[in-house]
This record gives structure tokens, C-alpha cells and sequence, in this order.
């Protein structure tokens, strides 16, 4: 077993982090406080290549596999989650189009989004449907050559700055079977009866960009249809493994930045006549921290790797790395802010913005509860 990273990713990870040091750490705490989506380092890092790698070379992308996507991840959560996820989600939704979509689709919706200049959305949520992801409720029926789909998608990232979203449906509401009958349709956020509205005070998270859209009446061509009409569901039931992996090394990433900076205030922090890292109990919650994050990495490239290698594990590890590493990060995130004490509880420093922007990785993307019942679920082989 080798776990060392090759040379090509020792350099990709040496690269995130200097652009992460010079782009997003000196402007993160603003971007926070004024719930504003940081167009300037996206445009920064389109010219990194950093914006949706998963894309093809063919298509302009950097075409890294998961466990690439995930060193990446993981750094830019380390400097600041927030402007983070504005980076790693532009390209949210291109997976269905990667793997399903026409060539027609590729090319004209994955190009945009690997230059920088087109932002992409996946609308699966509702303001009903969270976890329970086959009771989505929004319509779409066929009107001629053209789709008219009616609904609400709730809690939707890239919601009010997104270009085009990728759309689950009910397409099919007299199929048999409680999976069939959906389909995923594309929807440029400039047609008619397309409105979002913008999610603010958040807890966290709050450069990035979430909303509400309504769909009302919006019509599409059918061309816009990404794969086999109502098989949409079974469809994103397969990227779950991916994108639940990404949520881990976002985990891993803010575990990671919790616990260094925890170190760095322990050894500068001074009470009782010398710095507080010298003290036993800060000594075991500094142990504690370093050796969780790396046990949550370790998992979750496992689980990125077997993605990549596709070994029949991918379900399990998935949801394994998912839980264990945003269990990781509110527990550092915790931990950040009580080494730094009082200091911590303002936003003079870091800490308190981690803690903040930690919990939201045992929400989305499956919550911690979801994780643990898939868990067991395949450990008895019963599957979903």
C-alpha cells in the first residue's frame, strides 16, 4: 500500500495552498460579513484552472479525477470554507452532463463553466424535500418540442448568480415504481417564469451564493432533457459517491484549518508565564484534533480513490468518509474556539468563522443521520 501523494499532486496541492494564502485568506472575513459571492477570486481561479476540475480536457477543463478534486478541496477549505465552496461549486450539476449529456450539451454548457464564465447549478431539493429525495415534486410535461416545468428548489447553491441549473423532475407521475418517472432537464436561469430568490443569514458558508427558485411555466426545448427521460433519479443516484466524498474532503479541509490554527494561537497565546500550548489540557486537545483530521483524510481519499478505481466499495466509504469527516470538523471547529478562549468568539480571528461554517457539511449532501443508515444498510447488503 502506497499512501503517499505522486509528484503531480504534491504540486497541485503546493499550488492550491499559495493561491489560497495570497487570494483567499487576505479577503475571506469580508466576504463573510457582507454575504457577498466573491466574483473577483473566481475569476482569479478560472485562470488557475481550479474551477470545476472534474471537467474533460476535451471540453477546457483540467479533467482531475476525485482524488485530485479532493486534495483541491481540501485546501481551499482549509484557508476559508466559504469562498471555498464558491470555487468548488461553479460547476455544480456538470456531473450529469459529463456523464449523460449529448455532445451538443458538453460543449455548450461545460466550456463556459471550465473558462470562468458560466456558473452552473444542480436543483434537487424543495422546501418539502430534503433527504427523501424521490418525493421531488416539481413538474415537467411535454408541450410540443419544448418541456414546461412548474415547481420550487429550495436551498439551492449558486441559486441567484447561476447561468443554468440541472433540474430534477417528475416527468412521469404515473410510473411504477417510486424511483422511475423523474428525468433531469437543463434550465437557463434568463427563461421566462425562472425567479430566484436569495437565502441570507445564514449561520455559515455565507459567500456562497443559496436560494430559492421558482419555476413557473418555464419552458425549455426538449433537446435540454440530460440523459434517458424518467430515469433522472437512478441517474443522480449515481454521483452520490462523488459528491459525498467531495463533502469529506471539505470536512478534512476545515478540520485541517481548525486544528492549525489552533496550534498557531496555542503557541502564541501566553497565560501563567508562558504560552498555553505548554499546558497539558491544550497539549491533548492539539493531539486530539492533528490526529482526527488525518484519520478523516486517510478515509476520505480511500473513498476518492475507490470512486476513481470503482472496487465495489464505493456506497460504504462514501458515506463513511462523510460522516466521519464533518463529525471531524465541528469537533475541531469546537476545539478552535475554546483554545482561543474568548478570542474566539469574535471575528478578529478565524476560529469563530470555522466553527460557524462547519456544521453545514452533516447537512447537505446526505445529513449525519442519512450517512449512518446508508452505513448500516450496506453492511447488511440491503442497499437503498
Amino acid at each position: 500500500m502506497d499512501f503517499e501523494l505522486s509528484d503531480e499532486q504534491q504540486q497541485l496541492k503546493s499550488e492550491v495552498q499559495r493561491f489560497a494564502e495570497n487570494e483567499i485568506i487576505p479577503v475571506a472575513k469580508e466576504y463573510d460579513r457582507e454575504e457577498k459571492y466573491p466574483h473577483d477570486v473566481i475569476d482569479q481561479a478560472a485562470e488557475m484552472g481550479l474551477l470545476a476540475p472534474q471537467i474533460p480536457f476535451d471540453y477546457g477543463g483540467a479533467g482531475y479525477d476525485v482524488l485530485d478534486t479532493a486534495i483541491i478541496v481540501e485546501e481551499l477549505f482549509a484557508a476559508d470554507p466559504g469562498i471555498g465552496l464558491c470555487l468548488c461549486s461553479t460547476g455544480f450539476g456538470t456531473e450529469a452532463i459529463i456523464e449523460f449529456g449529448t455532445e451538443e450539451q458538453k460543449e455548450e454548457y461545460l466550456e463556459p463553466v471550465a473558462r470562468g464564465e458560466a456558473i452552473s447549478g444542480a436543483a434537487i431539493s424543495e422546501p418539502d424535500t430534503g433527504s427523501d429525495v424521490s418525493s421531488v415534486s416539481t413538474r415537467a410535461e411535454k408541450d410540443g418540442d419544448e418541456w414546461v416545468i412548474n415547481g420550487n428548489k429550495m436551498w439551492i447553491t449558486n441559486g441567484s448568480i447561476g447561468d443554468f441549473f440541472v433540474v430534477l423532475c417528475k416527468t412521469d407521475p404515473d410510473a411504477e415504481g417510486r424511483y422511475n418517472g423523474f428525468s433531469q432537464i437543463i434550465v437557463e436561469s434568463d427563461r421566462d417564469g425562472f425567479t430566484a430568490d436569495k437565502i441570507t443569514g445564514k449561520m455559515g458558508i455565507r459567500a456562497s451564493d443559496t436560494a430559492e427558485l421558482i419555476l413557473d411555466n418555464v419552458r425549455v426545448p426538449e433537446e435540454n432533457l440530460v440523459g434517458t427521460e424518467g430515469m433522472g433519479f437512478l441517474q443522480q443516484m449515481q454521483f452520490f459517491d462523488e459528491t459525498r466524498t467531495g463533502v469529506a474532503a471539505q470536512g478534512v479541509g476545515i478540520a485541517k484549518g481548525a486544528a492549525e490554527r489552533a496550534l498557531d494561537y496555542a503557541q502564541e497565546r501566553e497565560q501563567f508565564g508562558r504560552p498555553i500550548g505548554d499546558f497539558q489540557a491544550i497539549q491533548h486537545k492539539l493531539a486530539d484534533m492533528h490526529t482526527e483530521a488525518e484519520a478523516a483524510r486517510n478515509l476520505t481519499y480511500k473513498s476518492a480513490w475507490s470512486v476513481d478505481h470503482a472496487d465495489g466499495q464505493l456506497t460504504k466509504l462514501a458515506s463513511m468518509a462523510k460522516e466521519f469527516a464533518s463529525r471531524t470538523a465541528v469537533k475541531n471547529a469546537n476545539e478552535c474556539v475554546q483554545i482561543h478562549g474568548g478570542s474566539g468568539y469574535v471575528d478578529d480571528f478565524d476560529a469563530e468563522r470555522f466553527y460557524r461554517d462547519a456544521k453545514i457539511t452533516q447537512i447537505y449532501e446526505g445529513t449525519t443521520e442519512i450517512q449512518k443508515m446508508i452505513i448500516a444498510r450496506e453492511l447488511q447488503g440491503k442497499g437503498f
